[in-house]
């Protein structure tokens, strides 16, 4: 399946800025099961300087300075994009999660398509017995991994509202997990948490989701939101399997990779530092497109007043 993709992010600052340095993770990530075809960001006001790197966990990432005065800064990223996942398969057909745990820990690969960096607690995924506990009930003596996954992935679905109103980006997950509400963020970071706990290398994934509109109605411009969900390495022989626990649907050809890491802190799509004072405001649009599907349509304008 090939996508377009358009992710534009507007601020528009209180006072002027006068200086600003963000790190854009908005390039998607290359890999056996995504080809990126095209890809560009433009930025206004034009960026003084602009740094393409590598981060740590294997993402694109261009640094960008700008050191004029501004009171908006626009960030606009289109990509063309294939997904071609391979079928994940029988998930009783996996090995048991206690072998997995214990291959892990053994695994002498310490780059990003190893399991090693995801076995651990972070600020955002800190152990926590109880989400540990919640895990177990899905992580009986020597079930499938993937058939465990699938479990926990699911009971997240039935046991959690999502509710946008609920947290910020900063909620910590013990809270997330005692209220029982949340966002696609919020639950990635259960899940990864509740893994950990468990001995099981786990990571973050930033990205897209591919929506359809309702029946009868167009595609709105920008109505598409950024996604978070879990990779889990099980096994060598069937590597980083994706589930999507706010939908409860294991990662196929309709999820976009932006980038892959420990938690959210490691994969932002902007993040950064200005200097001013003042509030600031933020909208963010995306579109995921099909090849082949009708262009979007512009949203309503708002009514005055």
């Amino acid at each position: 399946m090939i996508y377009a993709l358009r992710h534009r992010t507007t601020y528009s600052y209180g006072a002027p800025v006068t200086f600003a340095r963000c790190v854009l993770r908005l390039t998607p990530s290359q890999s056996a099961s995504q080809t990126v075809l095209e890809s560009q960001i433009a930025v206004t006001p034009q960026p003084a300087s602009a740094q393409d790197g590598v981060g740590a966990f294997g993402e694109h990432t261009r640094t960008v300075t700008i050191d004029v005065p501004h009171e908006t800064l626009i960030i606009e990223a289109r990509s063309r994009v294939d997904v071609h996942a391979a079928p994940v398969g029988d998930p009783v057909n996996s090995y048991p999660w206690e072998v997995v745990r214990a291959l892990a820990y053994e695994s002498r690969a310490l780059g990003p398509e190893g399991p090693a960096a995801y076995l651990y607690p972070t600020r955002r995924t800190p152990a926590a017995p109880a989400i540990t506990d919640y895990a177990r009930a899905s992580f009986s003596p020597d079930r499938p991994i993937i058939a465990a996954a699938v479990h926990l992935m699911q009971r997240i679905r039935w046991d959690f509202v999502y509710d946008p109103e609920a947290t910020t980006v900063s909620t910590p997950v013990q809270e997330v997990f005692k209220a029982r509400r949340g966002v696609c963020q919020d639950f990635a970071h259960l899940m990864i948490s509740s893994l950990r706990g468990l001995g099981l290398p786990a990571a973050y994934v930033s990205g897209y989701l591919r929506t359809v509109p309702p029946p009868g109605k167009p595609r709105l411009e920008g109505a598409d939101a950024t996604h978070a969900w879990v990779s889990i390495w099980c096994g060598p022989d069937h590597g980083w399997i994706g589930f999507d626990p706010t939908n409860a649907m294991l990662v196929q050809n309709d999820h976009i990779v932006l980038a892959v890491g420990r938690d959210y802190a490691d994969v932002a799509p902007i993040d950064g530092i200005i200097l001013a004072p003042g509030a600031q405001t933020l909208e963010v649009e995306v579109d995921v497109i099909p090849e082949g599907d009708p262009l979007p349509q512009p949203r309503p304008a708002r009514a005055a007043g």
